[in-house]
């Protein structure tokens, strides 16, 4: 379980990266807080962090169950292969977001494996 560990709180310091590079466009861009908007680049660096929250919500639960119940060493993949998803997803969707849908479908398949195999995982014990 150490290495699930290492790899959830690598995609924790990978999100407080992203939030480090919003505090970097509100002032390059002139964005102050609170507003969430005001220039097209900073509303993507923006979005970038909080899709990436959206996606915590789901992965952080969902490699821990899938380790426990399924394969530590498959959940440190899985999870390693999230955190390339949101890397290419940030890069993708600050220069264009029109070409984020390989992050997208990296990060969101990942996920869900994890989820739904852990969910089958726990059937197995239960039944």
């Amino acid at each position: 379980m150490a290495y699930v560990t290492i790899i959830a709180m690598l995609a924790l310091v990978q999100y407080s990266f992203f939030s480090f590079k919003v505090g970097q466009a509100r002032g390059k861009y002139d964005v102050e807080a609170p507003a969430t908007s005001g220039h097209e680049i900073f509303d993507r660096v923006f979005r970038v962090h909080q899709n990436t929250l959206e996606q915590l919500i789901t992965f952080l639960p969902g490699i821990y169950a899938f380790a426990y119940f399924v394969s530590p060493l498959w959940a440190t993949g899985i999870g390693v292969v999230f955190m390339i998803g949101r890397a290419i997803y940030a890069r993708a969707y600050v220069a264009d977001p029109a070409s984020r849908p390989v992050g997208v479908l990296i990060t969101f398949i990942s996920a869900q494996v994890l989820v739904l195999g852990a969910i089958v995982g726990a059937l197995l014990k239960v039944f």
